[in-house]
């Protein structure tokens, strides 16, 4: 006998649906590190994650995953970098003391999100409300984060991992637009036979960084990168950070053109998972080194938003 529904059932059901999908959406927060906490991600470090990590160092080498700063490093409009040299001398001023001790100085005024960085977990949020459902109100100031600064973040020491795309995808670098999701992360872990767990540092390896060499314009136009369902998928393993060769980690164009940064408060905002932006991956997939142990001791100003790194990578 066929199911007869009326109208208003129909109607009260649709209702309910919204209801439910709206509360869904609300309901990232409070995190599930619990309502006060600040570290996000970083809860899924630990000294049994370290000690896991360096048990993968093999060889000694060592890879500098930082670009080198400086005024044509990648940097979203309109950050800039510029530094000066104080106590400037063509070796024939005055000295100090009798040993004749001469010596410089240098004064930098830069952004903290320029060249391969940092996000912080106040770096983007959603209607104001950042990681934790933290409102802007509550802890930023022109001086600084009452919360969610960088440096209250501790070391990440972790197993770091590189997802090479631009091998699994056949290119060598993949071109701007280019989306990477679960099934492609899922295909090119397995290919690599890596498999990624909670704690981990991922890293993509995408080609896109060779663009900033030659076509400043260009690279900054658009990149290869990572999807909102991707985001959801590392989040959901318990990842600590992602990052990419790119200068936002994400995908651009986005994969919805009506949206704005959408990984970003993905990741930071509502999984509390850092982003680490314009890695140098290149000669880690070069040496097909997919695994590592990974350290970052990020420089500890305080109220930052982002901050300026190099991580370095231990094979």
């Amino acid at each position: 006998m066929p199911l007869r529904v009326s109208p208003c059932q129909i109607i009260a059901a649709l209702v309910l649906a919204f209801g439910a999908s709206a509360h869904a959406e609300e309901s990232w927060y409070p995190s599930r590190y619990g309502a006060d906490d600040t570290i996000g991600a970083a809860n899924q470090l630990s000294p049994e994650k370290v000690l896991e990590a360096a048990r993968l160092i093999k060889t000694g080498r060592t890879y500098a995953l930082g670009v080198v700063t400086g005024p044509t490093a990648p940097a979203y409009p309109p950050r800039q970098y510029a530094l000066t040299v104080l106590q400037p001398g063509d070796g024939t001023g005055s000295t100090m003391g009798t040993n004749k001790a001469t010596g410089n100085d240098d004064l930098l005024q830069t952004w903290m999100g320029i060249g391969s960085q940092l996000d912080g977990l106040g770096h983007m949020g959603i209607e104001h409300r950042y990681y934790n459902g933290l409102h802007a109100k509550d802890f930023v100031a022109a001086r600084g984060l009452a919360k969610l600064s960088t440096d209250q973040i501790p070391p990440i020491v972790s197993r770091g991992v590189l997802i090479d795309m631009a091998k699994h995808l056949g290119q060598a670098i993949l071109p701007a637009g280019t989306a990477f999701n679960r099934a492609e992360i899922e295909a090119a872990a397995k290919a690599q036979g890596i498999t990624i767990g909670a704690g981990d540092v991922v890293l993509f390896h995408t080609g896109w960084l060779n663009v900033s060499e030659t076509d400043a314009a260009r690279f900054m136009a658009g990149e290869p990168g990572l999807g909102v369902d991707g985001a959801r998928y590392l989040a959901g393993l318990g990842v600590v950070a992602v990052g990419s060769d790119s200068w936002a980690v994400e995908v651009i164009p986005h994969e919805d053109p009506a949206t704005a940064f959408p990984v970003h408060p993905e990741l930071l905002a509502k999984n509390g998972v850092y982003i680490l932006e314009n890695m140098d991956t290149r000669k880690l997939a070069a040496d097909g080194v997919y695994e590592f142990l990974f350290v970052l001791g990020q420089p500890r100003f305080a109220g930052a938003v982002q901050a300026v790194i190099n991580p370095i990578a231990i094979q």
